[in-house]
């Protein structure tokens, strides 16, 4: 069974839990949503370029009472342009640029897809798998994936559960897992989009064909 890497934890690590959490999550892309992107990939802390207002806006999730999951496709690990290690450093620079920005921007979990499209893994997008793995460690159950995310084993509705990102890769995860998907410019990132994060009775973005 594939499984997603975890920053800072082992993958089945526990997470604190929340007194009148509703079920909420916020699932964020990294690249193009909290930091700038690049075509050639972020490959060190260097490179690594804070969006205005990301901190913000990852704040405002949390006080409107969304855990906050991020789940990025790295496809670089398993093609050796850079390894896990690596990409710890990367992923601390970008929660530390966050925490900058407010110190209420609080990431409950960072996982990663270390895998290569050519590899199929159903834990990276626009495979459901990451975003499976990030609701059962919030609900703490067992870690499985499934190409169907119906078919887990005590299923919970996702309420106001979201997914924001760049690429059309995000908008397939956000159909796949059974959520709403909004679509962020990377020149702007999330602050472009925070207000109809917000809004609960926005439905997302459609999934460009």
């Amino acid at each position: 069974m594939d499984l997603p890497g975890r920053h800072g934890a082992p993958i089945n690590g526990e997470i604190e839990s929340l007194e009148n959490w509703d079920g909420s999550i916020a699932y964020l892309d990294r690249d193009g949503v909290l930091n700038v992107g690049r075509e050639d990939y972020v490959k060190s802390e260097a490179e690594v370029v804070m969006l205005d207002g990301a901190g913000d806006s990852v704040a405002a999730l949390r006080d409107a009472g969304f855990r906050i999951v991020v789940v990025t496709n790295q496809s670089p690990v398993n093609r050796g342009v850079f390894s896990h290690e690596k990409l710890a450093e990367i992923n601390q620079a970008v929660i530390d640029g966050l925490l900058k920005q407010n110190n209420n921007a609080i990431i409950d979990v960072l996982l990663y897809s270390p895998y290569a499209p050519y590899e199929h893994s159903p834990v990276r997008k626009p495979g459901a798998g990451m975003l499976q793995v990030g609701r059962q460690l919030l609900e703490g159950l067992e870690l499985e994936t499934t190409q169907n995310s119906q078919d887990l084993k005590n299923r919970v509705s996702e309420g106001r559960s979201l997914m924001a990102g760049d690429r059309d890769a995000d908008i397939g995860a956000a159909w796949n897992h059974g959520v709403r998907g909004f679509r962020i410019d990377p020149a702007v990132g999330i602050a472009g989009v925070i207000e109809r994060l917000l809004d609960d009775e926005d439905r997302g973005d459609a999934l460009e064909i």
